[in-house]
């Protein structure tokens, strides 16, 4: 099991990436709460399981996908609980199949790593090149736990100002499906 610091509501003093320092000014500037951890490198659901117990919710998995051509991009959110099938994504959308896309792209388009594939990198994406996706069940939640960029800090924000204000903010329309 990874270690994890006890909650905080400050960002961190240094920042690792460009989108993580983005993430906390634009927190700061909208005056949103949150409750941020430190930890050992999250990758993998798994590892989260102690964030959640630390920030007391649920951290959110978020995919990176494309199409085989690597013209159409997703964001993909659903609950860290479902395992993530391509076919029924694809038959929610009404796509031809989809895949993980490159990790370069990942990198270039959203800012992060692998395992820390987060809502923010949409603050990246001005030509609105990636769709968003999100499974109905992740708005059952009070707070979305995410990553804020990185793979060893973790967010805890109310679900209502990522829904209606951030997203919204970003010039994305959220395409919701069952999953």
């Amino acid at each position: 099991m990874i270690y994890v610091s006890e909650a905080t509501a400050n960002a961190p003093q240094e920042f690792k990436t460009p989108l993580q320092e983005m993430v906390y000014a634009l927190l700061k500037e909208k005056a949103v709460p949150f409750d941020r951890v430190d930890c050992e490198p999250a990758i993998t659901m798994e590892d989260c399981t102690r964030i959640d117990e630390r920030l007391q919710m649920k951290t959110v998995k978020t995919l990176f996908l494309c199409n085989r051509q690597q013209t159409r991009f997703y964001l993909a959110v659903t609950t860290a609980d479902k395992p993530f099938v391509t076919k029924d994504f694809s038959a929610a959308l009404g796509v031809s199949r989809v895949s993980f896309a490159p990790v370069a792209l990942l990198n270039s388009m959203l800012g992060t790593a692998v395992g820390a594939a987060t809502v923010f990198g949409l603050l990246l994406d001005k030509e609105h090149q990636i769709q968003l996706v999100i499974d109905e069940d992740v708005l059952q939640e009070t707070w979305y736990g995410c990553s804020d960029g990185t793979t060893t800090s973790y967010l805890k924000l109310p679900m209502e100002w990522v829904m209606k204000e951030f997203i919204p903010g970003t010039g994305h329309v959220p395409q919701l499906v069952r999953l």
